[in-house]
């Protein structure tokens, strides 16, 4: 499983550190606009053996089976489908589209064309949200679900001296909603499926940017709120509560650290993770699908990847988020 890489962001050393723990998967290439400094150091790091400052050649060349995209938001779309056209299956880092729409297209080229596509999200794949999973069948009657996640960004500084990092600007798909508080809503679809309706209630910056906010998602038999904070810090934690007892996550849901459980009074603490690289995860799962041409499984996580966009979506409309690619 031969890997292109398309940006060099901090998500992308993270990334090339969990491609060199699993076997049978290898980055070959690295793409950025410009050969620096940074692109020499992790191509002689990781032996990266090519690196490319143009896509439509990087795209060319017939050694890479997949292409990872770590760009901004507003990139995912269009840098997905070039890559899906010249025949190349895709990892996209979340989230997966800005719009509903371009997460549509992309399933279906990829269905069309018979090739892979994965959202980069770690969340679904750790070992202790799968346990998770399992244990809240034991609270029986869920009524209530917490998440929080908020991480005071180091470019929020900026942001309110007038500068406009990309995390922050509208015209690169930004904002607390889909860059943080995406995690909760991976993890609480991932457990519960698609809420009937969505709510987002935001702190909105001058340009129309979401610092922060809290969606609220209503079940059938429960209520849940996703707390995404860019703009301030709090201790991140889930507590699931049902009638006969709880589940206690102490930590952000996009890595689901150690969790504990309350049932019928009874307290236990499980942690099944033995990788502290939560991308690990991903990868493993991703070459096994893709060694066993598993199609089915691809097209079951695109559908949960498609699900979270829609929810994304209604909240993002919901707080009036407008985002150039809307149009």
């Amino acid at each position: 499983m031969n890997i292109g890489v398309v940006g060099t962001g901090g998500i992308v050393e993270t990334f090339l550190q969990a491609v060199s723990k699993v076997d049978g998967v290898e980055c070959i290439a690295l793409c950025s606009r410009k050969i620096s400094n940074r692109t020499d150091e992790m191509s002689k790091k990781y032996n990266i053996k090519s690196v490319y400052t143009d896509y439509k050649e990087m795209l060319e060349d017939k050694l890479i089976d997949f292409i990872y995209i770590a760009l901004p938001n507003s990139l995912h779309y269009s840098y997905a489908l070039k890559a899906l056209e010249n025949r190349k299956h895709v990892i996209c880092e979340k989230p997966f589209t800005s719009t509903i729409k371009e997460s549509e297209h992309l399933i279906k080229i990829a269905k069309d064309n018979n090739l892979f596509l994965f959202e980069g999200i770690t969340t679904i794949y750790l070992p202790n949200f799968i346990d998770i999973k399992n244990k809240i069948k034991e609270l029986q009657n869920i009524k209530l679900v917490q998440c929080n996640f908020s991480q005071y960004s180091s470019r929020y500084n900026s942001f309110m001296n007038g500068e406009i990092p990309n995390v922050f600007n509208p015209k690169f798909s930004g904002g607390a909603l889909y860059d943080i508080n995406i995690y909760n809503l991976h993890f609480v679809i991932g457990l519960f499926g698609k809420p009937v309706d969505v709510r987002y209630l935001a702190n909105i910056a001058e340009n129309g940017i979401d610092t922060s906010g809290i969606v609220t998602l209503r079940y059938k038999d429960f209520v849940c709120e996703c707390v995404g904070a860019k703009d301030t810090m709090s201790p991140s934690f889930v507590y699931i509560q049902g009638r006969n007892g709880y589940v206690k996550l102490d930590s952000s849901t996009n890595e689901c650290l150690s969790f504990e459980t309350c049932i019928d009074g009874k307290i236990e603490s499980y942690n099944n993770q033995e990788v502290s690289n939560r991308m690990v995860y991903e990868l493993k799962n991703f070459k096994e699908i893709f060694n066993n041409d598993n199609k089915d499984m691809c097209y079951k996580l695109l559908e949960h990847s498609l699900n979270v966009v829609e929810t994304a979506v209604k909240a993002r409309k919901d707080a009036g988020i407008v985002f150039p690619a809307d149009n």
